[in-house]
């Protein structure tokens, strides 16, 4: 082996031993749990706001369910909205309003 071949090797073997970078320090981060209600409100204010029923009612059952997770009486609460706002027929915006009311949230435009 020559000697530049030698000095190359070296080299590969000292970046695999050691990195390109050094040690680097690692940082624990806290991931703290989204609010489940943020979805609920947002939801509702939508309908608040004039916005129609759309494909979203497919995500009420998984709402209710994250909901449940952290408060069963506020889940029962919103099933029965949410049952009452597929059933309506116009503007949800007057049950939405009256959903939100029950559930605590308050409404900010």
């Amino acid at each position: 082996m020559n000697r530049r071949s030698a000095i190359v090797l070296a080299w590969l073997l000292a970046l695999t031993a050691f990195g390109c970078g050094g040690a680097t320090r690692q940082e624990e981060i806290e991931v703290k749990p989204i609010d489940p209600m943020v979805q609920v409100k947002s939801t509702l204010m939508n309908y608040v706001n004039g916005k129609q029923l759309g494909s979203e009612v497919t995500s009420y059952e998984y709402m209710v369910n994250e909901v449940r997770k952290t408060n069963p009486e506020k889940a029962d609460i919103l099933k029965a909205g949410f049952d009452v706002l597929e059933k309506t027929k116009g503007s949800p915006a007057a049950k939405a309003k009256e959903l939100m009311k029950k559930l605590g949230l308050e409404e900010t435009k």
